[in-house]
């Protein structure tokens, strides 16, 4: 593949720490590269460094010639007095880009319900991003940087982006970069990953699932190291005491600190560890929402809706952007009162929320981080274990350096880390989440789903990061903008089914997914108003027996094929062949993909011959 940029020893550094160091990197055709690691480690200067927005301390960046390189940055460039289609298009004649099928594609895409004489100046945050996005995109690139491409996009607009950039090019055309803390995303797009960390980057091959399983190999080698090196220093003293020297003091000094070593040998990496609070007890009675409405101006957001929350409830919640999936959180925790019905609260109900912006840290942004955590106070029980702020932080990633910053200089996603661990010090039993990945690295997020894991108590989602939601939600429910909430059994694929119904049957998609009556987060979509339609004939019975026999046949064969893929990467891990993992792993996903497909088309097939 012919090479288009790359960095060579590069390095940058600000004020006394070194970000990145005598790195050297390529980018070829048809490379498409996830970028991974902790916040602060570098990812975005990085990107900004290869796509020539910023000047390395030492190094240089090469660009082949002629090679047209398009970036999103995490500021947009727009001009706030143009309208959001000259913007886009700039001076391009309507019927010059409506005749464009790609450029037809990403206003369809990205910029459907938005006003296109609307000026940039009175946009949104998230619309403004939309905007430079679709300008990018509708362009013409051989190298695409994209720094968080999927911020301010709903779960739709995510899948949308994804097909596009897997279509955007051919296999062997084009090369895309990608900062995105989206997982699903990562998996789907992303064919290399490479992880900045320490100042250096470690390149994997295939997305988020590969280097995941890469990584795991990579501590398992460095944990049978650290098992080594603490046998030699038994051995070594138990030599110490088995000698005659082992009566003076200086061999028992040296004996002690010997055993301190051992004892404590500090993390290779920084961890980022979220430890599971006790919760107050919760109650028979959670939070019920009985026949409520609920209006924003001219908006129904909510329209005679009843929702009953149990003890230990997962609900995960996914909308269009603006159906009102906030607004039900406020609803639930008390700060927005509805206009019809009751929202009854358990007696014990105890209830914390992570809002997007994060805005309850604004009147403690004068303060230092150990200062915050000082005033809730100077011990916490975790566990069974007693700890203090500053030892609760560091296992929140919170370093002592970093413990003495000012709330105001935190990254977006340390900011997130806090009040997170501001909340569950406050020992809630409801805890609802508006966004929760926004900001976070992805070492992060697996830490922020391990503790919710073990969350105990009732645990309401609000996110489109479908990765996040099918791993810690046991139910999801969607708002699709009619002052309905429709129960989801399908999950995100269902909600995805519905929103491509939509303009064909209209808003509220009542034909294929009304619930009538009241909606726990385990319903699922009612059966659609009208008559019930006639039953299978004997014939249609027949041939459906014929499928789900064609189809077992086809579902065992898939099952050998995805165990013997699946030992297949074994020995790759075990051989430490990380190169070939990739495509084994593609492959099995292709399976695994083929095999729930089958699954489907079976259980339709013995519907119809009952």
């Amino acid at each position: 593949m012919a090479h288009l940029l790359g960095a060579e020893n590069i390095g940058i550094s600000f004020g006394t720490r070194t970000v990145l160091e005598g790195l050297s990197l390529g980018v070829d055709e048809g490379d498409r590269i996830g970028l991974v690691g902790r916040n602060g480690d570098g990812k975005s200067t990085l990107m900004r460094i290869m796509a020539g927005l910023q000047t390395p301390d030492s190094g240089r960046v090469t660009r082949r010639g002629g090679v047209r390189v398009g970036v999103l940055d995490q500021r947009d460039d727009l001009d706030p007095a143009h309208t959001v289609k000259q913007a886009v298009v700039g001076e391009v004649d309507d019927h010059v880009w409506a005749s464009d099928a790609k450029v037809r594609d990403v206003f369809d895409g990205l910029l459907s319900g938005l006003d296109l004489e609307r000026t940039v100046e009175g946009l949104s945050g998230g619309q403004r991003r939309r905007v430079a996005l679709a300008a990018l995109l509708a362009d013409d690139h051989d190298v695409l940087f994209l720094d968080e491409p999927t911020n301010h996009l709903d779960v739709e607009g995510v899948a949308w982006l994804a097909q596009h950039l897997k279509g955007r090019w051919r296999p062997t055309d084009g090369a895309l970069v990608v900062v995105t803390h989206d997982r699903w995303f990562l998996d789907t797009v992303c064919t290399r990953t490479w992880e900045v960390h320490d100042a250096t980057v470690d390149p994997f091959d295939g997305g988020y699932a590969a280097w995941i399983l890469a990584r795991a190999e990579r501590a398992r080698q460095a944990a049978v190291a650290e098992q080594k090196r603490q046998q030699l220093m038994k051995k070594e003293l138990a030599w110490l005491r088995r000698g005659a020297p082992a009566r003076t003091s200086k061999p028992k000094f040296r004996i002690e600190a010997a055993n301190a070593i051992i004892a404590d040998v500090p993390e290779p990496r920084d961890s980022v560890s979220l430890a599971r609070m006790a919760t107050a007890r919760l109650g028979k009675d959670v939070l019920d929402l009985e026949d409520v409405c609920l209006a924003l101006g001219a908006k129904t957001v909510l329209d005679h809706v009843t929702l009953r929350l149990a003890p230990g409830e997962r609900l995960g919640i996914v909308g269009v952007n603006g159906a009102g999936k906030s607004t039900l959180l406020k609803l639930l925790d008390g700060r927005v009162q509805p206009d019809a019905g009751r929202v009854k609260r358990g007696k014990t109900v105890v209830t914390a929320t992570l809002t997007q912006d994060v805005q309850e840290l604004d009147e403690v942004a004068h303060l230092r981080v150990a200062e915050v955590m000082a005033r809730e106070g100077s011990s916490f029980r975790v566990g069974e274990k007693e700890m203090s702020s500053g030892q609760l932080l560091e296992q929140l990633g919170f370093g002592t350096d970093r413990q003495w910053t000012p709330v105001a200089e935190l990254s977006g996603g340390e900011r997130r880390r806090l009040q997170l661990l501001r909340l569950l010090v406050g020992e809630p039993n409801v805890l609802l989440l508006d966004e929760p990945t926004n900001d976070l690295d992805t070492d992060t997020l697996a830490a922020v789903e391990d503790l919710l894991d073990g969350w105990p108590g009732t645990l309401i989602v609000v996110s489109h990061d479908r990765y996040l939601l099918e791993r810690v939600t046991d139910h999801q429910v969607a708002l699709l903008g009619d002052g309905k909430v429709r129960g989801l059994p399908g999950g995100v694929d269902q909600y995805l089914e519905l929103r491509s119904a939509m303009p064909a049957s209209g808003s509220a998609v009542e034909a294929s997914a009304r619930t009538d009556g009241p909606v726990s987060a385990a319903a699922g979509a009612g059966s659609a108003d009208g008559a019930a339609p006639a039953g299978p004939t004997a014939a249609e019975r027949r041939q459906a027996r014929k499928d789900m026999a064609r189809l077992e046949r086809q579902q065992e064969k898939l099952r050998e094929r995805a165990a013997g893929l699946e030992a297949r990467l074994a020995e790759l891990s075990d051989a430490q062949r990380f190169g070939e993992l990739g495509p084994v792993d593609a492959e099995l996903q292709q399976v695994n993909a083929e095999l729930e497909a089958a699954e489907e088309q079976w259980l339709l097939a013995a519907e119809l011959a009952e």
